[in-house]
C-alpha cells in the first residue's frame, strides 16, 4: 500500500517584487492556511515519509510553514526539491511519483505543487473511494487544498492513472466550515 499526498501551494501575494511567477510569495492568508493544514497533517497519521516539492518559492514557504506547524509532532521526512514540479503538467507530476524511490523507498508522499497541473492529475487519479471529496474536488484544488490517495500497489512505478482511492479531500475553507 501507498499513500500520496497532493498539497497545492498556498495563497500568494499577485505579483513578486522581480516580476518572476516563480518568486511569488504567500500572502498573509496563506501564511496561515499553511499552517493549518501542517496542523491539520500532524493531526491525521499516518504521516508523509519524503516530500517533493516545487522550487517556487510560494511552495517552498507553504512546506516550511506548514512543517514548522508539524515538526514536534511528527518524524522528520526526506524533503527534495524538484524545479520539474513547477508549471508541471499531470504527466510530468505522474514521472515524479513513480520516480520517488530514492535513496529511500518511501510508504507515504506527500507532493506540494501547482495547478493547473495538481488539479488535473488529482482527479485522474481518482479510481474510487470517497465520493463527497471526489464531487469537492471536481472544481478546483483550491490553495492549500489537500487530495490523499492510497494505492493498492507495491512500487510507486505502478502507480497509474485511476487507480487511486480518495481517502480524503480537505481544505482551509473546508476545515473553517466544518
Amino acid at each position: 500500500m501507498r499513500r500520496l499526498m497532493l498539497l497545492r501551494h498556498a495563497k500568494t501575494e499577485t505579483d513578486a517584487p522581480s516580476g518572476r511567477d516563480q518568486d511569488r510569495r504567500l500572502d498573509d492568508r496563506g501564511h496561515r492556511d499553511a499552517a493549518q493544514m501542517g496542523d491539520w497533517i500532524a493531526s491525521h497519521p499516518p504521516f508523509p515519509d519524503t516530500v517533493l516539492v516545487s522550487h517556487a518559492v510560494r511552495a517552498r514557504q507553504t512546506w516550511d510553514i506548514a512543517w514548522q506547524a508539524m515538526k514536534d509532532r511528527v518524524p522528520a521526512p526526506q524533503v527534495e526539491i524538484l524545479p520539474e514540479l513547477y508549471g508541471a503538467d499531470p504527466a510530468q507530476i505522474l514521472e515524479s511519483i513513480r520516480t520517488a524511490t530514492a535513496p529511500a523507498d518511501p510508504k507515504r508522499l506527500l507532493l506540494i505543487g501547482h495547478n493547473p497541473g495538481m488539479h488535473e492529475i488529482a482527479l485522474m487519479l481518482i479510481g474510487g473511494g470517497d465520493p463527497d471529496g471526489a464531487e469537492a474536488l471536481a472544481g478546483n484544488l483550491p490553495t492549500a487544498g489537500l487530495a490523499i490517495f492510497d494505492f493498492n500497489v507495491k512500487d510507486w512505478e505502478d502507480v497509474a492513472y485511476r487507480r487511486g482511492k480518495l481517502v480524503l479531500f480537505v481544505s482551509p475553507k473546508l476545515l473553517r466550515s466544518a
